[in-house]
C-alpha cells in the first residue's frame, strides 16, 4: 500500500510542476527534489510492501519503514492540497474588494511561509527514509512468492467430496471429447475459491478423458512462474506419458527450442486453463477456437450439501442434526455459495463438538476466525493472491468496496465518480476520466474480484459488489493500511492523523465530534440517526482536504452555510436526504465535479452554482412515489438562473425546469457542448427553435429527455439536423409528426414517447432502427385504434412497454416481428379486450406483465377457463397487477406462471 501512496503523491507532484508555473520562489526546486527522491524509493516498494504484509515476517523495522514512507506520501498530498487552497483562495462573497484583497494577502503570506517550512521538513524526512532503506536490502520490483502451495490442495480432493460440478464437468468433458481436429483452448474462469482447479483436475483424471488422449500433463502456474520452467515441466510430463526419452540437454534449451518441442505434442490437441481473469481466457481467441466456462457460485441446495459433507463426514451419517440446522443455515448463508469457504468452515466445524454453544461461538466470531484459525487462513490467502496480483492503480479501487457495508450493492456511477474524485483515475487526454474509470471497473470484473449485481437492458453494469468473505479481507487491509477508519454507533475511538477516510454506519455524535478532520479526504455515512447538521457544520469549519462527502439516504435536514470552506471537495452526494436549500457558499467549491441532489427537496439552485467551472455531473430531480402516477407530475426538476453557460465542463444535466429561465437560459446551453445527458422539463411551444439550436451543438449527446409544460403543448423538434451519438430519447410532448432525424439514429437503444398523439407513422418510423432494445409508448403517444407490429420490424427489441393508450383497442403482432422480445408490459389500455395470437410466436419472451387491464382480457388468459390461455402458455412468467393505492407501486399482484 505504500507503493500506492507514493504513486499518488508522485502524480500530484508531477501535476503541480506541470500546472503551476508560478510556484513560490524555491518551492519548484523543492518539489522537483521530492519527486526525484520518491522515484528512487518507488522502485523498491513492491518488495517492501510484500515483506511488510507477510505475517510470517517478524522484522518490525521493515513494517515501520513502509509505514513511514506511506505517511510521508500522505503529508506530500496534504501539503500540495494546502498550497493549492492558499493560492486559489476565493474572496468571501459580498464583501468589499479592497478589504478582501488586504485580508487575503496577509493570510496568504502567513500560510505560504508555513507551507514552505513544511516542505523543507518533508524533504528532510524523505532523505532520512531513503538512507534507512539501504539496510533492508529491498529488491526492485520483485514478484511475490509462488502461490502454488495454496492451490496444491485443490489437486488432491477426492471425487466423493465434490459437489455441484456435474453440469460444468459434463460440459468440459464434452468439449474435450468432441470437436474439430485442431488445437483448442478450454478456459474455466471465476473468482478465487470457486473450485476451478479442483474441477479441471477432476476432469483431467476422469476415465473418459484418460482413454481419449495419448498423453496428458497437469501444470500449476504460480504468480512467480518462468516460461522456461513451464515448458520444461510440460515436456517432462508428455515424455513420461508417451514413454518417450527426454530430449537431450533439455534444461539448457532456449525458449525457442522448448516451444518447438512442446508444439510436437500439442498440435491438434486440447488444452484446459483455469484463470481468474476473463481477458486471459479471451486472449487465445485470436489464434484458435476457445470455449469459455464461467464457473458460478453454488446454489443454496448444493452449498448445503457440500457443507454437510464436510462438517458431518465421519458422523451422524453425513446429516445435520435438528438442533444445529438453524445455526448451520446461517453459516452457509455467510459463505454465499463460495466452495472454498464452505469446505474450510465445514472442515473447521467437523473438529468441534456438535453443540449449539460451540457452533454459535464460531458463527459469531467468524470474521476473527478467518484471521487466526489455521483451518480458515487458506481462504484469505487464496483471495489475497488476486489482490496482490493487481496493478497499483487498481488496488485502491478494489479497497474502496470495503468502505461500503457488507453485502452492499454499489451503483456503478456512484462508485466510479468517487474513484475519480479521490484521484485514483487520471485522464490520458484521449478519453474522459469516466471512460477510464469504467475500464478499471471492467478489469476488476474480468479478474473475478467484483461481482455484477444488476445489468441494464443494453448489457451495461448498473450495480456491483464483492463477495462477503472478500469484503472481510478488504476491511482488514483497510485498517492495516490506514486507508479507512470505521465508525460504529458505540465506537468512541478517535481517528489518527494518518487516517484518510471515514465510513460511518450509524451517526454517533460523540465519535464525530472527537474525530480529527484535518487529514480526512473522504467521508461516507450510511443509515439514519444522529445530528448530522452539527456534523456537517463542524466538518466545514475544520476540514482542509476533504474530496468526497457521501450522505446518501441519511436523515440530514439541512446543509451548513459554511459548506464553501471545503475548497477541495469534488464529490457531494445528498441524494435521498431531506435537504431543501443549498447555501450560496456552494459557489466557492471551485473543484466540485459531482453534485447529486436527486430525491431531495431542493427545487431551486442558487445562482452561485454557475461559478463551478469544473462541475461535470449536476443531478437534480425529485420523483413522487407517494401518489398515483402522473406523467407530468411524477418528476420535478430544479430552477436555475442565467449564467449556466459558464458550466462548460458539464457532462450530465438533469432535470432543469426551463420555464423559469426561458429562452435566454436555453440559448446559453449551446455553450455546454460536452454534455452527454440533458433533461429539460416544463418546456413551452415557443422554446422549440432555441432547444434545437442548442442541442445540435452537443456533439457528444447520448441521452435527451424533453417534457412539455402541459398535455396539449406542441413542441416542434424537426429542425434538429442530427444527433449522431444519441442512445436514449424520451419525449413527453405533443408532436405534429415524428421528427425525421429519429429514424436515422443508428446508435439509439431506447426510445420512450408520451403525449405525442401520433397516428400511423409512429411504429413505421422506428421499427428499422438497427440497435433499438427498449421501446415505450405511453400516455396517448399513439392516437390510433390499432397498433400494428409488422413482420421484420424491431429485430433486436428486448423490452416493450405499452401504457395508458386510451384509444387503442387492438395490438397486432405479425409473425416475424419482435423476434428478440423478452419483456412485455401492458398497462391500463382500457379498450384492449383481447391479445394478439402473434404472441405465441415470441419464443424468447420471458415475462408478460399486465397492469390494470380490463376484466375481459384478464379472464381470457385464465389457465382454467380462458379461451386465449394458449397464447401466453409458453411464457415462463405472467403477472396480473391491480393498483390498490395510494402509493405508485401499491399493487395487488398474482402470478399465472
Amino acid at each position: 500500500m505504500a507503493e500506492i501512496a507514493v504513486a499518488f503523491a508522485l502524480g500530484q507532484v508531477f501535476q503541480i510542476l506541470n500546472d503551476e508555473t508560478n510556484l513560490l520562489g524555491g518551492i519548484h526546486k523543492d518539489f522537483s527534489n521530492i519527486r526525484d527522491e520518491l522515484e528512487s524509493i518507488q522502485a523498491f516498494l513492491k518488495d517492501a510492501d510484500r515483506k511488510a504484509a507477510d505475517e510470517a515476517n517478524t522484522n518490525h523495522g521493515i513494517r515501520t519503514w513502509v509505514k513511514q514512507v506511506r505517511e510521508a506520501s500522505f503529508r506530500i498530498e496534504d501539503i500540495i492540497d494546502e498550497y493549492l487552497r492558499v493560492i486559489h483562495v476565493v474572496p468571501h462573497l459580498g464583501c468589499e474588494a479592497s478589504i478582501c484583497k488586504i485580508t487575503s494577502l496577509i493570510k496568504t503570506s502567513i500560510s505560504r511561509h508555513q507551507i514552505a517550512t513544511k516542505i523543507q521538513d518533508i524533504k528532510l524526512s524523505i532523505s532520512v527514509i531513503k538512507e534507512r532503506s539501504e539496510r533492508y536490502k529491498f529488491q526492485p520490483s520483485q514478484e511475490p512468492p509462488s502461490s502454488s502451495s495454496t492451490r496444491m490442495g485443490s489437486l488432491f480432493i477426492e471425487e466423493t467430496e465434490i459437489v455441484g460440478f456435474k453440469l460444468p464437468r459434463d460440459e468440459l468433458v464434452g468439449w474435450l471429447l468432441k470437436g474439430t481436429e485442431e488445437r483448442t483452448v478450454i478456459s474455466v474462469v471465476g473468482m478465487g475459491g470457486l473450485g476451478k482447479t479442483t474441477l479441471a483436475k477432476h476432469v483431467f483424471d476422469s476415465e473418459k478423458v484418460k482413454g481419449h488422449f495419448d498423453y496428458r500433463a497437469c501444470i500449476t502456474v504460480s504468480q512467480s512462474y518462468s516460461v522456461r520452467g513451464l515448458f520444461i515441466e510440460m515436456i517432462k510430463q508428455f515424455c513420461r506419458e508417451a514413454k518417450d526419452p527426454l530430449p537431450e540437454m533439455l534444461h539448457e534449451m532456449d525458449e525457442k527450442s522448448l516451444i518447438s518441442e512442446a508444439r510436437q505434442y500439442l498440435q491438434h490437441k486440447r488444452i484446459i486453463i483455469t484463470t481468474r481473469m476473463m481477458h486471459v481466457a479471451e486472449f487465445f481467441k485470436k489464434s484458435f477456437p476457445v470455449h469459455i466456462l464461467s464457473l458460478q457460485l453454488l446454489p443454496p441446495d448444493k452449498a448445503w450439501e457440500l457443507f454437510c459433507k464436510k462438517a458431518f463426514r465421519f458422523e451422524l451419517h453425513g446429516q445435520c442434526p435438528a438442533l444445529l440446522e438453524g445455526m448451520s443455515n446461517e453459516i452457509v448463508r455467510k459463505c454465499k455459495g463460495l466452495p472454498l469457504a464452505i469446505v474450510a468452515i465445514g472442515g473447521l466445524l467437523s473438529t468441534k463438538s456438535k453443540t449449539v454453544f460451540e457452533w454459535q461461538k464460531v458463527n459469531q466470531n467468524l470474521n476473527l476466525e478467518l484471521q487466526r484459525n489455521a483451518h480458515l487462513t487458506s481462504i484469505t490467502k487464496i483471495l489475497s493472491l488476486s489482490y496482490d496480483d493487481l496493478p497499483y492503480y487498481l488496488k485502491p479501487c478494489i479497497l474502496y468496496f470495503g468502505i461500503y457495508p457488507q453485502d452492499y450493492s454499489i451503483n456503478h456511477n456512484r462508485l466510479t465518480r468517487q474513484w475519480i474524485a479521490e484521484g485514483f483515475v487520471q485522464s490520458d487526454g484521449r478519453r474522459t476520466s469516466e471512460q477510464i474509470a469504467d475500464e478499471y471497473l471492467s478489469e476488476l470484473i474480468y479478474r473475478s474480484l467484483v461481482q455484477v449485481s444488476t445489468v441494464g437492458f443494453e448489457g451495461k453494469v448498473k450495480s456491483c459488489q464483492v463477495h462477503d468473505i472478500l469484503h472481510e479481507m478488504i476491511v482488514r487491509k483497510l485498517k492495516d493500511l490506514c486507508f479507512c477508519h470505521f465508525v460504529h454507533g458505540g465506537d468512541e475511538s478517535a481517528t489518527s492523523g494518518t487516517t484518510r477516510r471515514l465510513s460511518v454506519d450509524i451517526s454517533s455524535n460523540n465519535v464525530l465530534k472527537s474525530t480529527n478532520y484535518t487529514h480526512i479526504r473522504a467521508i461516507h455515512v450510511f443509515g439514519k440517526g444522529g445530528l448530522l447538521e452539527l456534523f456537517t457544520g463542524l466538518l466545514s469549519s475544520k476540514s482542509r482536504v476533504l474530496k468526497v462527502l457521501d450522505l446518501h439516504g441519511t436523515s440530514l435536514n439541512y446543509i451548513s452555510g459554511n459548506l464553501g470552506n471545503l475548497f477541495h471537495l469534488r464529490y457531494l452526494n445528498l441524494r435521498g436526504t431531506k435537504v431543501q436549500v443549498l447555501p450560496k457558499s456552494l459557489g466557492k467549491l471551485q473543484n466540485l465535479e459531482t453534485l447529486d441532489i436527486r430525491d431531495t427537496l431542493v427545487h431551486e439552485l442558487p445562482s452561485e452554482i454557475n461559478m463551478l467551472k469544473k462541475l461535470r455531473h449536476l443531478l437534480a430531480f425529485h420523483r413522487n412515489y407517494e401518489a398515483r402516477y402522473s406523467l407530468l407530475g411524477f418528476t420535478t426538476g430544479v430552477l436555475m438562473e442565467k449564467g449556466i453557460k459558464n458550466l462548460t465542463s458539464l457532462l450530465k444535466l438533469c432535470y432543469v425546469e426551463v420555464d423559469h429561465g426561458g429562452i435566454d437560459l436555453i440559448q446559453e446551453m449551446k455553450f455546454l457542448w460536452q454534455l452527454s445527458k440533458l433533461g429539460l422539463r416544463r418546456v413551452r411551444r415557443e422554446y422549440g427553435n432555441a432547444i434545437c439550436a442548442s442541442v445540435v451543438e452537443m456533439k457528444h449527446l447520448e441521452s435527451l429527455d424533453i417534457t412539455a409544460i402541459g398535455e396539449d403543448e406542441i413542441i416542434d423538434l424537426n429542425p434538429i439536423s442530427s444527433l449522431p451519438q444519441l442512445q436514449r430519447l424520451k419525449l413527453k410532448t405533443r408532436l405534429e409528426k415524428m421528427p425525421n432525424w429519429i429514424s436515422k439514429l443508428e446508435f439509439l437503444v431506447e426510445i420512450r414517447l408520451g403525449l405525442s398523439n401520433l397516428k400511423d407513422d409512429l411504429l413505421r418510423s422506428v421499427e428499422n432502427l438497427p440497435n433499438l432494445l427498449k421501446l415505450g409508448i405511453w400516455d396517448n403517444a399513439y392516437g390510433g385504434e390499432i397498433l400494428h407490429f409488422q413482420s421484420g420490424g424491431f429485430p433486436k427489441l428486448k423490452e416493450l412497454y405499452l401504457a395508458r393508450l386510451n384509444r387503442v383497442n387492438s395490438v397486432l403482432i405479425d409473425k416475424g416481428s419482435l423476434l428478440s422480445l423478452e419483456y412485455f408490459i401492458i398497462a391500463k389500455i382500457p379498450h384492449l379486450k383481447k391479445l394478439s395470437s402473434g404472441i405465441k410466436a415470441l419464443d424468447n419472451l420471458k415475462v408478460i406483465d399486465f397492469r390494470d387491464m380490463s376484466t375481459e382480457l384478464v379472464e381470457s388468459i385464465d389457465p382454467k377457463k380462458g379461451q386465449d390461455y394458449e397464447i401466453i402458455n409458453h411464457v415462463p412468467q405472467v403477472l396480473i397487477r391491480h393498483w390498490i393505492g395510494p402509493k405508485l407501486n401499491d399493487f395487488d399482484i398474482r402470478s399465472i406462471h
